[in-house]
């Protein structure tokens, strides 16, 4: 079993086609996992492995694999590029201890880069650069380190320099070794000092003692005062300044041509963090507290990942965070209150599995086929276990209206896309009984057509999208009063009701309120109910459009009532249609729901995005610059217009923007845009009724 001091967790992150399912593979193979090491063109590499992943050559899923280093045991996350799947991106944050972002030599800081630094800084995650592809042309390790400087404005340092460029970039000089490392046949080989870099590394060597010092006031005092630090103080200053997310060490390297790993996993294993100590945040009846990462104590671990595999049945990915996991025992689910038996244990190296009997605190592994378990949940080894935070996964902002044209495969649709929704945090599969559309939602489009697309593979359902109906409102804008006397005769006992109502605009947010104002007994006490579940039933459908009817005070004003032909029915079906009566007197409008939206966009493209808010009806509330070039843009839209606010984003920033949006209040809509929604309407419904 695995020891949590040996147990390193990174999450590898960055842009889309910066290599890190290449590093991620060529790792493997340096650390001899695997024999041969793949391209991700000939789509045969470990991670990317589904279907979809081949076609497209992206990656869509994070995934996991193990690589034993000395005595070291690294569990890498391979992520996706792509926003779409941030959700991806956040379980690996969630369960790592240090983050390695990616950088394309050629391109330096990307989109992506800049979205996940900040996520990472919110987390004051500890991270690593690994600067890719610098054997290629115009490729340039010094110009990507300033880059990245001058975009996060922080101290970010080489830890390997590159024994040439391009073409000629044929190994790494290790700071903290002094040795160098160069391209062999098939993994790097360990050469002297080329006697061109000593200088470089002697300057390159002074800047590294520099950042180890923030480690801890005694090593800055010393280095102040001899200017200088002993290899051990380095490594030690290093680790403690790197676990306090004060210093960023950058690499230089090739994946695809093994250049630059093996410094890197000797650094991983010897200065980056191990889960031991880390804390983990708990629930409790008084709030959030922390508990420490530690092998001792009963167990409890954390699902940060659910999968479906064709051969293997349901898959979890457990975090253990304290005590020891063994196979073959039962745990408890904190969440769902209900014991579940761990079979088998296995780690993975993409869709391989191979068979584990412990998991020690800290480690990620696999546990098959638990059936009341999904992501989120924590599993422990005692029942009053508390549970630990759920990740922290953003809301939907991009959504499609699905259906198949008929229920019963509508209903196997909606099957398959709520197992979709446990994989994937950032899915949510709903209902909306207002529009009558099942709604799918998620990051983006790529993120929602892939999932389509798969489903349309597994099951061979044809499902038709579109843009999903705005729950409008409709309300009043005066007083207005109606009566309305429903008589029935049929044979036997028939139906009478006599309902006088009066009905009254309320301050917008009160919803609705119900008051009788009958006297001398007009209306029978019992028949009152009946009287408010028509009012109800009639609010379900305004007289406009049909949308339902807010904001409106009812009172009972008079009415009349038979000895053998009335009832609570008839008395409910006179208020009903009182109340319509009354609400085409009253000045009836349309309301449509307004948003909150929060816009983070560089600096560059605040104007582009104030000037296409305004285009969209919005209001400006207010704008702040954040740190690192980033504006803050707060501003009320209606939600017509936001729908499809996900893809315009993108357009407008090339990627960079991203957004959040909330539900805050209704506003009356008039004029030509009101007569398009009411036309449109009547049209759907007389669609219905042909």
């Amino acid at each position: 079993m695995a020891d949590t001091k040996k147990i390193r967790n990174v999450a590898v992150v960055g842009h889309g086609q910066s290599g890190k399912t290449t590093l991620v593979e060529h790792l493997l193979f340096t650390a001899g996992t695997i024999d041969e090491a793949q391209s991700t063109a000939s789509g045969k590499t470990v991670c990317d492995y589904t279907k979809e992943e081949i076609e497209r050559k992206i990656s869509m899923y994070a995934k996991l694999v193990y690589l034993p280093w000395h005595d070291a045991l690294f569990n890498f996350w391979d992520t996706p590029g792509a926003s779409d799947f941030l959700g991806e991106v956040i379980l690996a944050f969630r369960s790592s201890e240090n983050a390695l972002m990616v950088l394309d030599g050629k391109a330096g800081v990307q989109i992506e880069t800049i979205k996940y630094w900040r996520n990472l800084n919110e987390r004051n995650k500890p991270r690593m650069i690994f600067v890719n592809k610098l054997d290629e042309p115009r490729a340039d390790y010094e110009a990507c380190l300033k880059d990245a400087r001058n975009q996060f404005g922080t101290e970010i340092f080489p830890i390997t320099l590159p024994i040439g460029t391009g073409e000629n970039f044929t190994g790494v000089v290790d700071i903290l070794t002094g040795k160098a490392y160069k391209v062999g046949k098939n993994s790097e080989v360990e050469i002297p000092l080329p006697p061109e870099m000593e200088a470089a590394y002697k300057t390159a060597r002074g800047v590294v003692a520099g950042a180890a010092a923030e480690g801890s006031d005694e090593l800055l005092v010393k280095f102040i005062d001899e200017g200088e630090l002993t290899d051990a103080e380095i490594a030690e200053g290093l680790k403690l300044a790197l676990a306090q997310n004060k210093i960023v060490p950058a690499f230089a390297g090739a994946a695809e041509k093994n250049i630059g790993l093996t410094s890197l996993l000797n650094f991983i294993e010897n200065i980056a963090a191990a889960p031991e100590g880390a804390l983990e945040t708990v629930l409790s009846e008084g709030g959030e507290q922390t508990i420490k990462t530690t092998e001792t104590g009963a167990f409890s671990g954390l699902v940060v990942k659910t999968s479906n595999d064709q051969f293997s049945g349901r898959l979890s990915y457990i975090k253990a965070i304290t005590g020891n996991l063994s196979s073959d025992t039962d745990v408890f689910n904190i969440n769902e209150q209900k014991k579940e038996r761990i079979g088998k244990l296995f780690k993975p190296v993409g869709k391989k599995l191979t068979e584990v009997k412990n998991l020690c605190a800290g480690d990620i592994g696999v546990a098959a086929k638990l059936s009341d378990t999904k992501t989120n949940d924590t599993l422990a080894a005692e029942q009053n276990t508390l549970p630990f935070i759920k990740l922290r996964t953003p809301s939907p902002i991009y959504s499609l209206a699905v259906t198949t044209g008929d229920k019963k495969t509508t209903d196997k649709m909606g099957e398959l896309l709520f197992k979709f929704c446990e994989e994937d945090q950032t899915l949510s599969y709903t209902y909306n009984a207002e529009t009558a559309q099942n709604i799918l939602s998620g990051m983006g489009e790529l993120q929602l057509n892939t999932v389509l697309s798969k489903l349309k593979d597994n099951s061979k359902i044809e499902i038709q999208t579109s843009t999903p109906k705005v729950a409008y409102r409709e309300t009043i804008q005066r007083k207005a009063q109606a009566e309305y006397t429903h008589k029935k005769q049929s044979g036997g006992h028939g139906q009478y009701a006599r309902v006088v109502l009066a009905i009254e605009p309320l301050p917008r947010g009160e919803r609705y309120k119900f008051s009788n104002a009958v006297f001398g007994g007009a209306i029978s006490k019992n028949y009152i109910p009946g009287v408010e579940k028509g009012v109800l039933e009639a609010m379900q459908h305004g007289v406009l459009a049909g949308f339902p009817v807010i904001d409106v005070a009812t009172t009972v004003l008079d009415g009349k009532e038979h000895p053998v032909d009335s009832s609570e029915l008839a008395f409910k079906i006179a208020a009903r249609q009182s109340f319509k009566d009354a609400m085409r007197n009253a000045g009836a409008i349309l309301l449509e729901p307004i948003m909150n939206i929060t816009v983070l966009v560089q600096a560059n493209y605040l104007g582009d995005i104030m000037s296409d808010l305004s285009s969209k009806r919005g209001r400006i509330i207010g704008q702040s610059s954040l740190s690192n070039g980033i504006e803050e843009i707060k501003a009320q839209a209606p939600a017509k217009e936001l729908l499809k606010y996900a893809i315009d984003l993108k357009a407008l920033t090339s990627g960079t923007g991203s957004f959040e949006m909330s539900f805050d209040h209704y506003e009356p809509i008039s004029g030509k845009l009101a007569d398009e929604i009411i036309a449109q309407a009547e049209n759907a419904n007389d669609d219905e009724n042909d």
